[in-house]
């Protein structure tokens, strides 16, 4: 459960998805000094992790997608942030765009959450945070000015 929740984060009264969120900007912070190889794979960890942890806990918590289990929210982030400059404006960017998807959840989000199990609670969170990614990459390339 400590791990589902976020580190107990997801236990918050309040938007425990943004908190969940908001600790993973602080767990993913770190590791994007440690260059790009080591992230994917702490970020693959994160992810095949996640699925039997957020299924556990939707067992243990008898409810199909608990709103304190948040490690999905910190997967989910980890793809957002992926190869991002590691700038705080970054950061933030990519936070704001992860949160707008996983709230609003355009096509084909909404339909993930249907997955049995620990897959419908992580990958519906993984697709927010490809969105929010290619959103900034798209923006980084735009402002670049490169054709």
């Amino acid at each position: 459960m400590w791990w589902a929740t976020g580190l107990g984060v997801g236990w918050s009264p309040r938007a425990p998805g943004t908190m969940g969120s908001l600790v993973a900007l602080a767990l993913w912070w770190p590791a994007g000094f440690w260059g790009l190889r080591l992230y994917a794979v702490l970020l693959a960890a994160a992810i095949i992790i996640g699925v039997p942890v957020t299924a556990r806990a939707a067992r243990v918590l008898g409810r199909q997608d608990p709103p304190m289990v948040v490690w999905d929210e910190v997967a989910g982030m980890g793809v957002a942030l992926f190869a991002v400059p590691h700038q705080v404006l970054w950061f933030a960017v990519a936070f704001g765009l992860f949160r707008l998807f996983d709230i609003v959840k355009p096509f084909p989000i909404a339909r993930l959450e249907a997955l049995p199990g620990g897959y419908g609670i992580m990958f519906d969170d993984v697709w927010a945070g490809l969105y929010a990614a290619l959103l900034v990459h798209g923006g980084l390339w735009m402002a670049s000015g490169t054709p």
